[in-house]
């Protein structure tokens, strides 16, 4: 039996250049970005209720692989989403969990940063569009406001460029 929830990511399949943007500093009221590029590959996983990305990010301070793994529950009709960042390898970022409504995708969690609690939000947007575009915000006092900190604008790579 199929759920429509489980190919919310399909659009993702296959391989991205990325163009990353990112705030310098969290959380203080920087406006510096900086620019950087990576590649991401995505690829289904358990039967297409699951899917893992792997990046390449070429930060300025430096190349760093990553990992974005994505599980539906057919029960709650939602995504949780995991980040691995190869630079610590043991440890798993907390989930955020979401689901995807008029074609946006907006997940949620509850996390901490330099040791103060906030909320995460990451958006997917443009996902039927030819560059898919996603969006990590914080928010420091309890989702009443939200500081965009990190876009990635994806292109999709040679042979999976739609015609």
């Amino acid at each position: 039996m199929q759920n429509a929830g489980e190919h919310d990511f399909d659009f993702e399949f296959g391989s991205w250049t990325v163009n990353h943007r990112r705030l310098k500093d969290r959380l203080s009221g920087c406006t510096d970005w900086e620019a950087f590029t990576g590649t991401a590959t995505t690829q289904p996983i358990l039967g297409g209720a699951g899917n893992v990305e792997d990046n390449v990010l070429h930060f300025p301070e430096g190349t760093y692989r990553a990992v974005a793994l994505r599980s539906f529950d057919v029960k709650s009709g939602t995504w949780a989403i995991w980040w691995l960042d190869a630079r610590f390898p043991h440890q798993l970022d907390i989930p955020v969990k979401g689901a995807f409504s008029g074609g946006i995708g907006s997940f949620l969690a509850d996390d901490n940063f330099r040791g103060k609690p906030i909320k995460v939000r990451f958006l997917w947007l443009d996902t039927a569009a030819a560059n898919p575009r996603w969006e990590q915000a914080f928010s420091a006092d309890d989702g009443l406001t939200w500081e965009t900190n990190w876009t990635m604008k994806f292109t999709r790579i040679g042979a999976d460029q739609p015609a």
